[in-house]
């Protein structure tokens, strides 16, 4: 049975997505999951199970959603903490650490989130793709919240200086 259309409005993506080692498996599965729904991937890594370290992919997701090259990118690690840690050194993400439903809609709709980080030692592929799904049909609220992201864009700007 293929896997039901996710994005907002029924809509596509185009996603970046990115693991270490320990992520692997997972963005394997995720890369079949989200093309079988229609949506464009690009991978940048790793591609085994073998040890790497992560920043450097991470941060190639991030400078393509920052680029517009992707819509929204995916970085998956062991526990995603690093991952999600390595993709907001990218000016202009917004990477949010989402083992959960609820933090995958509150991260969209709330932090207008433009990066997932998920891991793989701590969330099955099930609870993954459900995640997943949440991430992108989602949409950001605005109203207040417009003026929270407005601030941590000011934060970033003047920390960068």
């Amino acid at each position: 049975m293929p896997p039901m259309l996710i994005g907002v409005s029924g809509a596509t993506f185009h996603i970046g997505i990115g693991a270490d080692h320990a992520g692997f498996e997972l963005k394997q599965h995720l890369i079949a999951f989200l093309s079988e729904a229609g949506h464009r991937v690009d991978d940048f890594g790793t591609h085994s199970t073998q040890s790497c370290d992560y920043p450097p992919i991470c941060a190639a997701v991030g400078r393509a959603v920052r680029d517009g090259k992707a819509d929204l990118g995916i970085v998956l690690g062991g526990s995603g903490q690093g991952e999600q840690l390595a993709a907001n050194k990218v000016r202009g993400v917004r990477a949010a650490l989402c083992n959960c439903l609820y933090t995958a809609k509150l991260a969209r709709s709330h932090n207008d989130a433009n990066v997932l980080s998920m891991g793989s030692r701590v969330v099955g592929v099930g609870l993954a793709e459900e995640i997943v799904t949440t991430f992108l049909a989602t949409s950001f609220e605005g109203g207040r919240h417009e003026r929270r992201v407005a601030q941590l864009s000011e934060i970033e700007e003047q920390e960068s200086k």
